[in-house]
């Protein structure tokens, strides 16, 4: 019998599917270009929106004062300041939102006493690590408000990563809580491990194209713009630090990122799909074959999204593939931790596994 009521249960896994929304707006804010329109960070009286005409004149001047709206948007009318004010202000109550689902039924659940030492603990680590993403969140958006017309792409990409491994940890949580059955024998999990690796440094490479922009400049496959390797990657006098800090300044970095996150995106799927068909041929347990079967299905169709969004990213980047892009990718390293969950957690009771040789 699982040791949590059905209420946590449940209550957890609300907080797994906000957790995921918010990782969706934010991939909304940021490719609408949406994410520097509010200029405060205002955790109390930031709950409301302008409410009337006044109001929305002086957040609008506000924004006027920002390097985007100088460089980027001058002229931008009224109407279309509160479209983009909407999507980051329902990326910033939407976290507010979270943080009282979670506060008040973790303080209700404390004294009913329905939570043991040790969730108590993953749960406040959970409490430290929200907390976290939200103050790299607002480093993020003050790296545009000065001398820059965009937020830095280092940090929306620390951002990004930092948000997923939030929702991966708290889904980690949710699985033990919910009582996931679990396998009574081994698999080597080196592999997997080595492909996790592999897949977090593809989700930053991913952060930092919606950060540089970078398919705009190369809205081809296979090639890029007729070449296999660009030019600017080829030339040596391009890779030096002054690129890499001030990427704007040229089309290295652009072109740097963009081959290097294709490149990757090649060498997961290949051995994603090889991984898959070793593991599902090896083990005949019905629960792990299924989760590498979705595993299979969600890393094919992230990789013939991504090639979508680039074909389609020419004069601007397509807001809809982008932000299936992004979700997608969220959705596979769930699907990964699901597997890792599955070899980590191991039954002792003998039953509902095969007992066959580990290695693989």
């Amino acid at each position: 019998m699982n040791r949590y009521s059905k209420s946590v249960q449940i209550w957890i896994w609300i907080g797994i599917v906000m957790v995921f929304f918010q990782i969706v707006i934010g991939g909304i804010t940021r490719l609408t270009g949406s994410g520097l329109s509010i200029t405060k960070w205002e955790i109390v009286t930031g709950t409301l929106p302008p409410l009337n005409e006044k109001q929305w004149e002086e957040a609008f001047e506000l924004y006027r004062e920002t390097p985007q709206y100088q460089q980027i948007n001058r002229g931008m009318s009224l109407a279309d300041f509160k479209y983009i004010y909407f999507w980051e202000y329902v990326h910033r109550v939407w976290a507010r939102l979270m943080f009282f689902v979670f506060l008040l039924p973790f303080i209700y659940f404390l004294i009913k006493k329905k939570l043991d030492k040790l969730l108590i603990k993953k749960l406040l680590s959970v409490i430290g690590l929200a907390a976290v993403v939200a103050s790299i969140g607002w480093i993020m958006v003050a790296s545009g408000l000065q001398d820059r017309p965009w937020v830095n792409a280092y940090k929306l990409s620390i951002h990004l990563l930092l948000g997923l491994t939030l929702f991966t940890y708290l889904a980690w949580v949710g699985y033990g809580v919910i009582g996931l059955r679990k396998l009574n024998f081994s698999f080597s999990l080196k592999p997997w491990y080595v492909f996790l690796v592999l897949l977090v440094l593809q989700i930053f490479l991913g952060g930092m194209m919606s950060g540089t922009k970078a398919a705009l400049f190369y809205p081809t496959w296979p090639d890029m713009h007729g070449e296999l390797i660009p030019g600017e990657i080829m030339d040596s006098k391009n890779w030096t630090a002054n690129n890499f800090t001030y990427y704007d300044d040229s089309l290295f970095m652009s072109a740097f990122v963009q081959f290097f996150h294709r490149m990757l995106a090649y060498v997961l799927l290949v051995a994603g799909l090889f991984l898959s068909f070793r593991y599902y041929k090896k083990y005949t347990d019905p629960l792990l074959r299924k989760a590498i079967l979705i595993f299979s299905g969600i890393l094919l169709s992230q990789v013939v999204v991504g090639i979508v969004t680039v074909v389609n990213s020419w004069g601007e980047i397509p807001v809809f593939w982008g932000v299936l892009h992004q979700t997608i990718a969220s959705i596979l390293l769930l699907s990964l931790f699901f597997i890792i969950y599955l070899g980590c957690h191991r039954s002792d009771s003998g039953k509902g596994g095969n007992s066959i040789d580990n290695s693989v």
